[in-house]
């Protein structure tokens, strides 16, 4: 699917509909200090293995695509939810 680099939406903080960059969001690095982080390694420690069963087949095929619209008036980022999409371009429109 192509998405256009600049879109024309409504942004909250502007009370108005200004000109938005587009872009796609990527998930972050995980924390190996999180909590939740910490307790998986450990039980994971020893002998004994994998604790939870690994994924042998998945049964999506596809990820979810959320879209990034950050404003060019404050910055203000809006995130747009998820469509699944095989492959998304970004692209930029001929007027």
């Amino acid at each position: 699917m192509k998405v256009p680099k600049t879109i024309n939406t409504y942004c909250p903080r502007c009370k108005t509909h200004t000109p938005h960059s587009v872009s796609l969001y990527k998930g972050g690095k995980r924390r190996t200090l999180a909590e939740g982080q910490r307790r998986y390694d450990r039980k994971n420690l020893g002998y004994g293995g994998q604790r939870k069963p690994e994924q042998k087949r998945f049964a999506k095929v596809t990820k979810k695509a959320v879209l990034m619209l950050k404003c060019t008036k404050c910055g203000y980022v809006i995130m747009k939810p998820g469509i699944r999409i095989k492959k998304v371009e970004i692209v930029e429109v001929a007027k």
